[in-house]
């Protein structure tokens, strides 16, 4: 990275955390901006039994418990302490969803995604042994470089990101199908469901750091955050939210619509509407700028 302010060009030089507690403070008062997770609660007690503090829980833009560890060095302990707080995470499920009433209220408590726990461990760095063991383990672990690069610039990079198998994944596909299929009998595996299919294809295609999460009302496509969701509740069409800006795109009747302040399912102000594939080759463009923002 260069500062070329005034005509010349100066390195400005990466940097790690003066202390582990900064970081973790500046995430945690912009969880939401930068991980698009709600914060709950920092230094949390695992009780005398287990002797822990998690760094920090919160609650995912699609109701998934979140547990942030962080690092100010290289990995080193961070990957199996996070490991340790998850499986705490999933025996306490009351616990955390009263935390989750008490700080955000009865309807998000309500929500809670207990299928899909998250683990984010944020460090200077991670060695090829982490990568290899969360592709291994394969529970829903993000791992997250972070740079300082002045007293202004913090970079966020996604090291790898895993949630569900593959075979899950041909898994909610054959649901998918299966559901399209019921709800248009005449239609099995029809124009519909092979829309669908394309656009799963598309989607996933972005990045190799695109992950799933599903939820009764859409399948959410994300990064370190959502960035695509696709609803299920509509029969005659598909249609996608995107985490893009209404204001960045020539909005056209009929295929894109401005929904910031309008309520749907899953999350992104900007809606596409795909009836063809040639809509959906006409809105690639769009899943590009709402994958580049996540």
């Amino acid at each position: 990275m260069f500062n070329v302010a005034g005509g010349g060009a100066a390195e400005v030089v990466p940097a790690t955390a003066v202390r582990e507690r900064h970081l973790q403070e500046l995430v945690e008062r912009n969880m939401e901006a930068l991980l698009g997770v709600r914060f709950l609660a920092s230094e949390y007690s695992t009780g005398p039994r287990h002797g822990g503090r998690i760094d920090s829980l919160g609650l995912d833009e699609n109701g998934a418990p979140v547990i942030v560890e962080y690092k100010r060095g290289q990995s080193a302990g961070v990957l199996p302490q996070g490991l340790f707080y998850l499986s705490w995470l999933t025996d306490h499920r009351a616990e955390f969803q009263l935390l989750a009433r008490e700080r955000l209220g009865a309807a998000a408590a309500a929500q809670v995604l207990w299928s899909a726990p998250r683990l984010i461990c944020v460090a200077e760095s991670f060695t090829r042994y982490d990568v290899h063991a969360v592709r291994e383990i394969q529970r829903n672990i993000d791992l997250v470089r972070y740079r300082y690069f002045g007293h202004e610039l913090l970079a966020l990079e996604t090291v790898v990101s895993v949630t569900s198998p593959a075979k899950e994944r041909r898994a909610m596909r054959k649901r998918d199908r299966a559901a399209t299929s019921s709800a248009q009998p005449c239609a099995a595996g029809g124009p519909l469901a092979e829309l669908r299919e394309a656009l799963d294809d598309v989607l996933v295609s972005l990045g190799d750091d695109v992950t799933q999460v599903e939820r009764k009302q859409y399948r959410a496509y994300r990064r370190l955050r959502n960035f695509a969701c696709v609803s299920r509740t509509h029969k005659q069409h598909v249609l996608v939210y995107l985490n893009t800006d209404p204001q960045e795109v020539d909005l056209v009747p009929g295929f894109t619509r401005d929904v910031t302040n309008i309520g749907h399912h899953g999350t992104g102000p900007l809606e596409v509407r795909l009836r063809t594939e040639t809509d959906l080759e006409r809105a690639v463009p769009f899943f590009h700028l709402g994958y580049a923002a996540a």
